[in-house]
């Protein structure tokens, strides 16, 4: 709940959540905070990881590439540890499905386009 807070004081609260079906997302805690925050909750069928594939595409590379990577001594060190992967992950890796460029870089390409006017295709 302190990331939708956090999101919430941001002002950027979004019109729907799509989730799976774990107890984090089927809780009355977070049926509140969206009824209060105007937020649609959409859930993923029972079974289905290919209703959200890229999430669970994401989530298989970080539990290789990072939770199975590191013996983590403490919470300090695990934050540490995934702000570091979070960083090249996003910064620095060339993503196939954004044209082989990185999530940051994809991120500015995006914000020019819209600053200037562009119109986007279903290609972009």
């Amino acid at each position: 709940m302190a990331v939708l807070n956090r999101v919430e004081q941001n002002g950027r609260v979004p019109g729907t959540l799509f989730c799976d079906n774990g107890s984090e997302f089927t809780s009355h805690i977070l049926d509140l905070w969206a009824y209060h925050n105007k937020v649609k909750i959409e859930f993923s069928r029972p079974g289905k990881p290919t209703d959200n594939a890229c999430i669970e595409s994401f989530n298989g590379t970080f539990r290789d590439e990072c939770l199975n990577a590191y013996w983590f001594e403490s919470l300090r060190d695990a934050r540490m540890q995934i702000s570091s992967w979070q960083q090249e992950y996003n910064e620095s890796r060339p993503h196939r499905a954004l044209g082989e460029v990185a999530p940051a870089e994809f991120a500015r390409q995006y914000t020019r386009k819209l600053e200037s006017g562009i119109k986007f295709t279903a290609d972009d």
